[in-house]
């Protein structure tokens, strides 16, 4: 019923994560209505961005395709001692606004899901295991996300980690009730989490 060239865009933007079917119509009637410099934009953006976008070879994360490496790890004011892992690199730029962190980051592509086809393999443990031992690295942070995918992970790490390097410390990210959620709404992991990691008034 819809002109083929509208009906392809809603088609494209569909494929998009949390975007149903009414969503992409939306979105699509947006972008034809609007000025057409909007459509020509965002056209630019993405023809440009695997061209402009690649991983580092180090620390995995997102880099412009000029530089070598992360310039989080570049910068000699960055403690490399120190190794925060994450599951995905937009997780580095969360903790990045708290402004509270001066290490580096590791980012291993994802976390162990058997449903998904996801083992260990497939992620970037050897490099972290590797970088432990060039940069004489004292602590590794797991910041893997509450799920029993990243719980899974963030175990497997521990013991890989422990059996190349005893003496490593580390660490995990506190887990607890967030500012401003009712206890009656919390999950059993998230409160069984809070009560573990309990503080002395």
């Amino acid at each position: 019923m819809l002109p083929k060239a509208l009906e392809e865009v809603i088609n494209a933007l569909g494929m998009l994560p949390g975007v149903g079917p009414k969503t992409a119509e939306r979105y699509a009637y947006y972008l034809f209505k609007s000025n057409s410099r909007i459509a020509e934009g965002i056209s630019e953006a993405l023809s440009n961005l695997h061209s402009g976008v690649k991983s580092c070879p180090v620390t995995f994360a997102l880099i412009s395709n000029d530089e070598d490496v992360s310039p989080f790890y570049a910068d000699p004011s960055r403690d490399k001692t120190t190794v925060l892992v994450v599951e995905e690199p937009l997780d580095i730029y969360a903790i990045e606004q708290t402004k509270g962190y001066r290490g580096t980051y590791h980012v291993l592509g994802g976390a162990i899901s058997p449903i998904d086809g996801i083992t260990p393999e497939q992620l970037h443990i050897g490099e972290l295991i590797k970088r432990v031992n060039d940069d004489n690295v004292k602590e590794v942070i797991i910041a893997t996300n509450p799920s029993v995918e990243g719980e899974s992970t963030a175990l497997l790490l521990e013991k890989m980690l422990h059996e190349q390097n005893p003496n490593l410390k580390l660490t995990r990210l506190a887990r607890g009730l967030p500012l401003g959620v009712d206890l009656s709404y919390a999950d059993q992991i998230t409160l069984s989490a809070a009560l573990e990691n309990r503080t002395d008034l």
